[in-house]
């Protein structure tokens, strides 16, 4: 399989090839392999390390696919309820029939890309875009292993050389030679090991993060309720609009920003998901021909009944993770890729990865532990009288609190973009649909916590492999845990009722105490003029590089 966006990994002999030639072998592929046509594209991610930075950031989830085995195509407005008066459209890589919130146009634009707000410093050693923080080479110093600072070879440090570039700024580049990360005029670039860009700029204030080139989000301060600020998000995909609201938190000395619900269900719903139902259900999901089905089929299984809603919904989410992923893995083939100028391309479906482990009944039983633990913070949520706080100030709260992904109640999270750790020196790839488990609870100094690896997709990093991963990415998967389950809570919804389902008590909805603004129609602009700016940044990069200019 040909990897990467950017070309670095292409075999020479597609790189030295001629348009005549590429287009004799698209002609023999349409003759002898079926062709699968992949639908809408789904947000990619590259983590970027932290950029300097004055005030919170946000963090942007990944996409997750809405409603698993049906159509791809994402058409703003298609089959979708949302929440009255606001637009968007579906999240990169779902199917459009997510359920946002009832009466409103529009699909559930999602989250293309996780935030990455703190990444991108020379010390993070996630193994996401930086090299530095040599005193983590041996875990010496180290909060998570102290106690191994003697332990030769083993390092947190990804391989690959760091640049220091002409006119300021730095680059990590990796042993063969692509770019992982960038840091320049207050602009961050991640790459990730097959190639997907994140680019992250934070300017007067205002955030913005692209992924990829097919959507991203922009960020303003919003509102000062309560002690606690809040960030209006802007997610723009192909031209449809959805805006959301995260809170922020000041924690260790660094910002993190949280999925907030701009609206609630009703509490009997809540309750009637979270409580067995009175008989086991069998439900069909309808995959049976679906090629991410197929895909994946070694890694992953559906419940065959289902005793309560809260494992219905963890089928759903791991589903849709699955989708999404395959989709972008699909779209990797697809279209011109303008950085080498050819044509990439596939008509043959993806091969299933091999000797992949299937997710073990008690990885699945964990991630509905924590489906359940949300559906019961939001029902106690949404019991609760509106706060009769006034909304107002645009300064920062600066609290001490720890973001949810630290709560130590919650430590199971599904990878919602392709990620990587960095392992005894080694750069290996977590990919989107794997499951890891946090296993320390206080960041280290660089902002890192330790994650085990519970479920593998691609057997990269496998199962058992344990590393250091940035708070700022651990935080982007539970945002992305949080929205997808009220995806599920959307879906299921509308479902009660049918298909064997038991039916829902009230399903109605309200708005929290910050509901959503309406969306900034400039977003688009501003992704237009970031992904421009990384592509002259990533150019100059690759030349000084070549040039050995600046080498550390």
């Amino acid at each position: 399989m040909v990897e990467g966006y950017g070309g670095e990994n292409l075999p020479m002999t597609f790189q030295r090839s001629n348009n005549a030639l590429r287009m004799m072998l698209m002609l023999a592929l349409v003759i002898s392999v079926p062709t699968f046509v992949f639908g809408q594209k789904k947000t990619e991610k590259a983590a970027p390390s932290k950029p300097a930075q004055a005030a919170p950031a946000q963090h942007s989830q990944s996409g997750n696919a809405s409603h698993p085995g049906t159509s791809n195509t994402s058409h703003p407005g298609t089959n979708n309820t949302s929440r009255p008066g606001t637009s968007g459209s579906t999240r990169p890589g779902n199917t459009p029939n997510s359920t946002n919130r009832p009466g409103t146009t529009g699909n559930n634009m999602g989250h293309p890309g996780t935030n990455n707000a703190n990444r991108g410093g020379a010390g993070n050693n996630a193994g996401r875009g930086n090299t530095g923080n040599a005193g983590n080479a041996a875990h010496g110093g180290n909060g998570a292993h102290a106690g191994n600072a003697a332990r030769p070879g083993v390092g947190h440090t990804p391989p690959g050389r760091q640049v220091s570039l002409r006119g300021g700024g730095s680059a990590s580049i990796r042993p063969n030679g692509s770019i992982r990360s960038v840091n320049r005029n207050g602009m961050h670039i991640d790459r990730g090991m097959h190639g997907e860009r994140r680019v992250v700029s934070t300017r007067n204030g205002v955030r913005v993060v692209s992924v990829g080139r097919r959507g991203g989000y922009v960020q303003r301060a919003y509102v000062v309720r309560g002690g606690h600020s809040y960030y209006s998000r802007t997610y723009y995909y192909h031209g449809a609009y959805r805006a959301g609201v995260y809170r922020g938190y000041y924690y260790g000395g660094r910002p993190y920003y949280g999925y907030y619900p701009g609206y609630y269900y009703h509490p009997a719903y809540y309750g009637w998901a979270y409580n067995p139902w009175p008989a086991p259900v069998a439900y069909g999901w309808g995959w049976g021909g679906s090629p991410w089905y197929g895909y994946y089929g070694a890694y992953y299984a559906p419940y065959p009944v289902y005793p309560s809603a809260a494992f219905w919904i963890t089928d759903f989410m791991i589903s849709a993770t699955l989708q999404a992923a395959y989709e972008a893995n699909a779209n990797a083939w697809l279209g011109p890729d303008a950085s080498q100028n050819m044509l990439v391309a596939s008509l043959a479906p993806m091969a299933a990865p091999e000797e992949t482990a299937k997710m073990s009944p008690e990885v699945k039983k964990a991630i509905s532990e924590e489906v359940k633990a949300v559906l019961a913070a939001e029902q106690a949520d949404a019991s609760k009288p509106k706060s009769a706080a006034p909304a107002g100030g645009s300064q920062p709260a600066q609290s001490n609190e720890a973001p949810p992904s630290l709560d130590p109640n919650f430590k199971t999270f599904i990878v919602s973009d392709d990620n990587s750790l960095t392992i005894d020196g080694q750069e290996c790839a977590l990919a989107q649909g794997d499951v890891i488990e946090r296993t320390t609870d206080t960041p280290d100094d660089d902002g890192n916590v330790n994650v085990k690896v519970v479920a593998s997709n691609k057997n990269d990093c496998g199962i058992g492999k344990e590393g250091p991963i940035s708070t700022d990415d651990l935080q982007d998967m539970y945002n992305s845990f949080r929205e997808s389950l009220k995806d599920g809570m959307g879906e299921l919804a509308k479902k009660n009722g049918t298909g064997g389902l038991p039916k829902a008590p009230d399903t109605t909805t309200s708005d929290g105490d910050v509901p959503a603004p309406p969306p900034d129609k400039s977003a688009e602009k501003s992704l237009q003029d970031q992904q421009t700016a990384a592509d002259q940044t990533e150019s100059d990069v690759k030349q000084e590089a070549a040039s050995g200019g600046g080498s550390n």
